[in-house]
């Protein structure tokens, strides 16, 4: 299960599961990156 993502601009993003750290790097990324989506399977792609 990955629960770990660290975005380029630096901020770590976790969660207890992969739906929640989904929904935060979701939430990080409208709130910090606007215009940039990533899908479900991106993201947890990119994370460990």
């Amino acid at each position: 299960m990955k629960t770990l993502l660290r975005c380029p601009c630096g901020e770590e993003i976790r969660g207890a599961d992969e739906d929640e750290l989904v929904d935060k790097a979701q939430a990080h990324l409208a709130a910090q990156h606007p215009g940039r989506e990533y899908e479900r399977e991106m993201i947890l792609f990119m994370a460990t």
